[in-house]
């Protein structure tokens, strides 16, 4: 597997946030996540990623093989693991053209990225100053696609887009991922979600469906998406699958 998380307990401010959380994606595998807000699904994001302030209590995070429970951010990254944000702050002094240099040196293939994105305009700005929500993601989106990192965490990616932007960004995220193609694909995705749109414009493999910072099912993410529209999350709270 290229993540696999066991029996994973968190805890956030002497407050438990996760309990029992167990996730396995292999290579090339993309997997959804639902849940209302606040039930812990990016705070498993974060403590994938190491962010400080998430405490393991119980369990373990394997990526590639390898126990990464208690390692810093950057090793993370360094070896393959990527996170767009939801809400990713902003960064005034830095444009936006010289952060993305700092991963990519080619300027074609950047301009490429950027002409898929249609972000050419914003390169010059400071990153994120005065972006709207669909620009915002955008930005995080062609970061995270010249990291070209091996497992793609993403928080939300269609929160606060409209209709039109949601389209560039699903078919980003679409590349990214390399849903274009047939075979030999690596790449792989945990993708968190609370209105499940992201599902109009990305195939997933597997599904999860937590509350209260627990995994409560897992199965067919498009079944699961039609089940949660139809009923809403009351009813899943109250299922004994």
């Amino acid at each position: 597997m290229l993540l696999e998380i066991k029996d994973l307990t968190v805890e956030v401010s002497d407050r438990i946030v996760l309990k029992n959380i167990n996730i396995a994606i292999d290579y090339g595998e993309t997997h959804i996540l639902f849940g209302r807000n606040g039930c812990g699904k990016t705070s498993l994001l974060m403590t994938i990623m190491g962010f400080s302030g998430y405490k393991v209590k119980e369990g373990t995070i394997y990526f590639k093989g390898q126990d990464i429970t208690h390692a810093p951010i950057h090793e993370r990254a360094k070896m393959g693991i990527g996170m767009s944000f939801q809400r990713p702050p902003t960064i005034r002094g830095l444009k936006t053209r010289d952060l993305i240099r700092t991963f990519h040196k080619e300027d074609e293939i950047v301009e490429q990225i950027v002409e898929g994105l249609d972000f050419g305009a914003f390169l010059d700005r400071d990153v994120n100053l005065g972006f709207s929500g669909g620009e915002i993601k955008k930005s995080e989106l062609l970061q995270l696609t010249v990291q070209n990192p091996d497992l793609i965490l993403l928080d939300e990616p269609e929160s606060g887009v409209d209709l039109e932007n949601i389209k560039v960004i699903g078919k980003g995220i679409k590349r990214l991922l390399q849903k274009n193609l047939r075979r030999q694909r690596v790449k792989s995705g945990l993708v968190i979600t609370h209105t499940g749109l992201i599902l109009n414009y990305l195939e997933a493999d597997n599904g999860y469906l937590m509350l209260d910072g627990t995994i409560r099912c897992e199965g067919n993410p498009r079944e699961m998406f039609e089940t949660i529209q139809s009923t809403g999350y009351e009813e899943c709270a109250r299922c004994q699958r």
